[in-house]
């Protein structure tokens, strides 16, 4: 025989031991929805029937030695350990206590709530069988609740990623995480030892009876009123679970233990079943309570009938929404003692389709998933497998842990499109150097180091012309200014070409660093483009008056000396003929035209041959002389960029590399598989 009593352990105990009075009471005894919230006793009920208590006290002292055993006054049809027969409860006790207990109300009477049948039982001394048991004033607090390193490193994971992502993604995105962490962490510090149960239905689905069944009496209110359960009522069935049902919102007076037998407190042991409202209630309210307690339990238990199993309600709401969750799913198919014949069987493969149809993966085969039962909570058939199956879920102590990995996966794959795209992300030394290129263009470093060649090689042919030529291009610079310096200003129309130039070239980079990315990243990309933008153009004015030719002449090789000694002396050598002849023409020398003759050919001949070879030997320092001056601008310029632009947009990518490393141990895959 198994009862229920309203006698709580000491954490669950109400505040007002009145409370508890005519919670359940049945819609045939003639109550009301109030008498749920246990206020339906007045104080001088309370008086007569603690008078009542008293006389029955005495009564069954005097008869305990001269009783028979309470059992064989039981009706044939008792249910038997916690499981129904076609008998109902209260029907079975009253007969009991009609038997056994002169003062029993008679035949037609007001009927006994739940929690009053267990306190007269428990008081008359008829449940002996299964006493009370006593529990001590101070009880010590159940462990809390320990994840395993795997659970804790993608907690951690999923707790850094939202550190990291607050400044770039909106509240909203990361609320759900947030919720996330903060369930994980609260249901961390409440008890490891037990195991939170929701049954949750639509309307008339069974699930109150089937609630009712597995706690072995009618606790939960049932009746062809819709909707009958108006509040969630919580059973549990060891001590300790206090704070969880506290966390889930339910008042003590909702709160119920089931007086099992030893098997059965064993095999269930560590359970808190909770009883949710309708979840397709008209009420708004009752829809409010299922939503969020779901979000709270460990595990749940959805109970369908042969009418609804198909409703899109259930499938399209709760469903495929908690498909990841499949591991802490019960889908149990309620009322088939409805169905003749094979029409059971054949609903059943349909429900499993259903399920397979909304990514609910069965746990067939030995395999994890979801747990898909056939049953009637009416006639017992297939509740022992229910509550086997129950009791082997809740011995593993795990399903608190899975159901928060499930949260978790459920966040991160919302979080999904903000951080993986499955492209290549970053910015390649392509576009780096393309960048650099277009900078350089912007500042006209190839026409920079051209004008440095040509200031080289005329300095050389300065040096190493003839005396007569160097005479005439002093005069020609004494005309016009010096043309060996570079200029440091461009027109203003170049000056406007470049500033779009370089304009241009943070639009292409910016594109390509932010090309792959998840929308939040490549706008921040984009932005720190933007922010390094301005000002860029001033940057690189200031940088190339900095990096161009000083001002004076170019550094000269080391065989100009040479050609400056050669050139000198083809010049002495026409200046003695010249002298030569002249002192002949005089009288003042012999005459003898051939040696001056010859002297006179030879500087003359060899300076511009000293001059043109001069040239020759010029091109090649002229050369690297301009490319090194175009290099030197090329790489000011690049270093501007790269200060300003580069560097920002790297900050970003290294931000978003490790955010989506932080998401990959969320998810616990691989990079490569998240893409």
């Amino acid at each position: 025989m198994t009862a229920v009593t309203d006698h709580t352990d000491q954490a669950d105990r109400p505040d007002q031991p009145g409370e508890d009075h005519l919670e359940n009471t049945s819609p045939e005894e003639g109550t009301s929805e109030n008498d749920l919230s246990g206020d339906a006793h007045s104080e001088d009920d309370a008086e007569d029937e603690a008078k009542d208590r008293d006389k029955d006290q005495d009564k069954a002292e005097k008869s305990t030695d001269d009783s028979e055993p309470p059992e064989k006054g039981l009706p044939k049809n008792t249910p038997s350990e916690g499981v129904h027969a076609r008998v109902e409860p209260q029907e079975a006790e009253h007969a009991r206590v009609k038997d056994d207990d002169p003062s029993a109300p008679a035949e037609g009477g007001p009927a006994w709530d739940d929690g009053l049948i267990a306190r007269r039982v428990s008081e008359t001394g008829i449940a002996q069988a299964a006493p009370v048991e006593t529990k001590p004033a101070v009880q010590a607090p159940p462990a809390p609740l320990a994840y395993d390193g795997a659970l804790r490193s993608r907690l951690d994971a999923l707790r850094e990623l939202v550190g990291l992502s607050r400044t770039r993604l909106d509240s909203r995105t990361l609320a759900e995480a947030g919720q996330v962490l903060d369930e994980a962490a609260a249901r961390r510090r409440l008890s490891g030892q037990h195991t939170v149960v929701a049954i949750a239905g639509a309307t008339g689905s069974g699930k109150s009876q089937l609630f009712n069944a597995l706690a072995g009496v009618a606790i939960s209110e049932t009746g062809v009123r819709r909707p009958t359960t108006a509040a969630p009522i919580a059973c549990s069935w060891s001590d300790g679970a206090a704070t969880l049902i506290d966390r889930l919102g339910i008042p003590g007076r909702l709160r119920r233990r089931p007086l099992q037998s030893a098997e059965a407190e064993a095999q269930l042991r560590g359970l808190v079943l909770v009883d949710l409202p309708d979840h397709d209630s008209a009420a708004v309210q009752h829809r409010e309570h299922v939503d969020r307690i779901l979000a709270l339990v460990d595990a749940v238990i959805w109970v369908v009938d042969p009418e609804k199993y198909a409703d899109a309600i259930i499938h399209e709401r709760y469903l495929r929404p908690m498909a990841g969750h499949a591991e802490v799913m019960f889908v149990v198919l309620n009322q088939v003692d409805r169905l003749p014949g094979e029409a059971a069987d054949q609903v059943l493969d349909d429900l499993r389709r259903l399920l397979d149809e909304d990514g609910i993966a069965l746990g067939e085969y030995g395999e994890p998933g979801a747990t898909v039962l056939a049953l009637s909570a009416l006639t017992g058939d297939g509740v022992g497998e229910l509550r086997e199956s129950l009791g082997q879920f809740v011995a593993e102590r795990g399903a608190a842990a899975r159901r928060i990995s499930a949260d978790v996966d459920a966040a991160a794959a919302r979080l999904r499109p903000v951080y993986a795209t499955g492209r290549r992300t970053g910015l390649s030394e392509e576009a780096r150097d393309e960048f650099a290129a277009r900078l350089a263009d912007a500042v006209g470093a190839v026409a920079a180091g051209d004008a440095a060649e040509r200031a080289w090689r005329r300095n050389a042919n300065r040096a190493c012309g003839t005396p007569w030529l160097r005479l005439w291009r002093w005069y020609e610079d004494r005309r016009e200014p010096p043309t060996g310096r570079l200029p440091v200003r461009a027109p203003a129309d170049e000056e406007a070409t470049a500033r779009q130039r370089v304009e241009q070239a943070v639009r292409t980079v910016a594109d390509r660093a932010a090309y792959g990315l998840p929308a939040p990243w490549a706008q921040a990309v984009r932005e720190a483009a933007a922010r390094g933008a301005q000002g860029l153009p001033e940057a690189l004015d200031e940088m190339a008056a900095r990096a161009t030719t000083p001002v004076g002449r170019p550094p000269r090789p080391g065989w100009w000396p040479v050609a400056v000694f050669a050139q000198a002396s083809m010049t002495v050598l026409q200046v003695i003929g010249g002298l030569w002849l002249l002192g002949q023409i005089i009288g003042v020398t012999s005459p003898n035209l051939g040696v001056p003759v010859l002297l006179m050919v030879a500087g003359i001949i060899g300076g511009p041959a000293v001059e043109w070879s001069s040239r020759l030997a010029a091109r090649g320092p002229a050369r690297r002389y301009g490319l090194e001056a175009e290099r030197r601008l090329r790489e000011a310029a690049a270093g501007c960029g790269r200060a300003r632009v580069l560097d920002p947009v790297a900050a970003e990518l290294l931000r978003y590399r490790e955010v989506r490393e932080q998401y990959v141990r969320v998810t616990g895959a691989t990079s490569a598989s998240v893409g």
